[in-house]
């Protein structure tokens, strides 16, 4: 392929991305009230899955309890997210819950709640090294997001080695 079809073809996908991802957003917004729909809550589950595996406990019960607290964390983190980023973050949500978008921006045929941990990590590690803006981007978000939320709270910081604030 010539280098001139290569960036129209990236152009037309971007377009067509954004597109279906407005037109899900219409559908099944990723964020109600500024906090996750069933939808976003969905996909930001299976990525906690995914990106937080070796972090979380190994029990199902505890395991759940994380994934629900993250979830919580989450929830706090999008509202107080300017509009503007909250709108961003609600359709690209909405556009990995729905199957054409997770399959084309995600590259994963299964549900996000059917997934592997493994199989999730593989997709999102294909997002990171993409060659589409628009897909790194997407990673970054989901990425940055999960790992903020979750240890933003004090019972995992033992985890990372981190003691604490200083007492001043």
């Amino acid at each position: 392929m010539q280098r001139r079809t290569l960036l129209k073809l990236g152009v037309v996908s971007t377009v067509v991305l954004v597109v279906a991802g407005g037109a899900a957003a219409l559908l099944t917004p990723g964020l109600h009230d500024g906090k996750l729909s069933p939808a976003g809550r969905e996909v930001f589950r299976a990525v906690g899955r995914a990106v937080l595996d070796q972090s979380l406990p190994r029990e199902d019960g505890p395991r759940q309890d994380a994934l629900n607290g993250l979830l919580k964390r989450v929830d706090v983190l999008t509202v107080a997210l300017p509009p503007h980023a909250q709108a961003e973050l609600s359709q690209l949500l909405s556009l990995l819950a729905s199957a054409p978008g997770r399959r084309a921006l995600a590259g994963l045929d299964d549900a996000w709640s059917l997934a592997t941990e493994a199989r999730i990590q593989q997709s999102l590690q294909e997002m990171r090294l993409s060659g589409l803006v628009l897909r790194r981007q997407a990673y970054a978000a989901l990425h940055d997001i999960t790992a903020a939320a979750y240890f933003s709270d004090a019972s995992t910081w033992p985890q990372l080695g981190y003691p604490g604030p200083v007492r001043i």
